[in-house]
């Protein structure tokens, strides 16, 4: 169904970071891409795994059982928020670049000298530095250029992905520039080698519903403090993928999937956290079922969050000394993640004046330093990004707007 400014103005009310002030203005959280806020509804169910169950796992006792059950309804809830195949799909880790840098471990020692992995300049270096250090095994890494535009060379990528290639890490959006990339070429390309595909969903998770089993993902990795819910990591695997790595485990933790790259004692109220920030979202929705719920919700989330970056796009582009980087918004398929520069302006002195006005924005490379490097604007502080989640409203931008066009006088 759709998600209307209604819609948005009955959720703030759910989220009591959004109560609180500065300089007698209400701030304005538009730094979504670095972390969400959390409903209410997280926070009581954090609270109640302390209060109830703060015990270990497989103890023969009420409280520990509650706590296995309630991991293992956990697992089912991301499933069908990632449309996977099920719980056993699901690890949970600390961070999502953790368990990015367990993968690359686990899938180095399947690989030979001179075998190749691919990366790409728009990522985030949590889904570039993993696999740049595997060639320290011999491994040989190459990257897929980004145009100006700021979307990969696709001929570029094709003509990279040969028989060498083992494994292709590629980001579902730039979390820098709000770019959508293709994985469906993407899939096709490695199917036709026989690579292993892995997506980063962190910036993507949290705006698109996703199908995993649709899309035929080896390894998605995302993280639950993007879409409304803690820190906590998350790794989806396709049915049988991660059995066969030799992934790092003690001789005491269950080998099978998913707690074969799960390691050490998990951090179970936070992933009860991850299981309510889902229910949030799934209750934003309609359906049958919790996959259907979460996927109108998520459809819906998609097309306010789109309008009201749109929005912010088409007007901070026409303020004089602005230059806007990223993709248009002729396509729904762009992250509503938009960043700029301003000509005499250095991007943290911008982001500082703003925040003095209550007005959260981030500044700088965002952790994806490669593509800000490529783009030329390495030396002149970076980008200044704006990046829109589902309790941002108009009055936010338009003061966003302001402050801006202030800052250009």
């Amino acid at each position: 169904m759709p998600f209307t400014a209604d819609d948005s103005a009955r959720c703030r009310a759910d989220f009591p970071a959004l109560r609180a002030s500065h300089g007698g203005m209400p701030l304005a959280f538009l730094d979504g891409p670095g972390g969400s806020q959390v409903p209410l509804a997280v926070i009581r169910a954090i609270e109640e795994c302390y209060g109830g169950f703060n015990v270990n796992t497989h103890g023969n006792f009420p409280p520990s059982r509650e706590l296995d059950r309630r991991l293992l309804e956990a697992r089912r809830t991301v499933a069908a928020f990632l449309g996977a195949a099920g719980p056993e799909s699901i690890s949970f880790g600390q961070n999502m670049t953790t368990l990015c840098f367990a993968l690359s471990r686990a899938i180095g020692r399947t690989l030979a000298a001179g075998d190749e992995v691919l990366i790409t300049q728009l990522d985030h270096e949590a889904n570039r530095g993993p696999w740049l250090s595997l060639a320290e095994r011999g491994v040989v890494v190459r990257e897929v250029r980004v145009k100006d535009s700021g979307e990969l060379d696709l001929d570029d990528m094709a003509a990279k992905i040969t028989a060498r290639t083992k494994a292709f890490a590629l980001g579902a959006s730039s979390n820098a520039l709000g770019t959508v990339n293709d994985i469906g070429l993407a899939r096709r390309l490695t199917d036709r080698v026989g690579a292993l595909l892995i997506v980063d969903a962190v910036h993507y998770a949290p705006h698109f519903p996703i199908d995993m089993q649709a899309l035929r993902i080896d390894f998605l990795l995302c993280s639950a403090y993007k879409f409304y819910g803690p820190h906590v990591g998350i790794l989806c695997s396709r049915p049988g993928a991660l059995e066969r790595l030799p992934t790092d485990r003690l001789d005491a933790q269950d080998p099978a999937a998913p707690y074969r790259i799960e390691t050490g004692t998990l951090n179970h109220a936070a992933i009860e956290g991850v299981r309510a920030a889902v229910a949030y979202i799934a209750a934003q929705g309609r359906g049958a079922d919790l996959r259907a719920r979460v996927v109108d919700a998520m459809t819906g989330i998609a097309a306010y969050e789109h309008d009201l970056a749109a929005y912010y796009h088409d007007r901070v582009r026409r303020i004089p000394g602005v230059r806007v980087f990223g993709p248009s918004f002729d396509s729904p398929a762009r992250a509503p993640t938009v960043s700029v520069a301003l000509d005499r302006r250095d991007a943290g002195a911008v982001a500082t004046a703003l925040g003095d006005q209550g007005i959260c924005v981030w500044d700088g490379d965002f952790y994806a330093p490669r593509v800000v490097e490529a783009l030329g604007l390495a030396g002149r502080g970076g980008l200044l990004r704006t990046g829109i989640s589902l309790y941002n409203t108009r009055a936010e931008i338009d003061r966003l707007l302001s402050g801006i066009e202030a800052l250009t006088d």
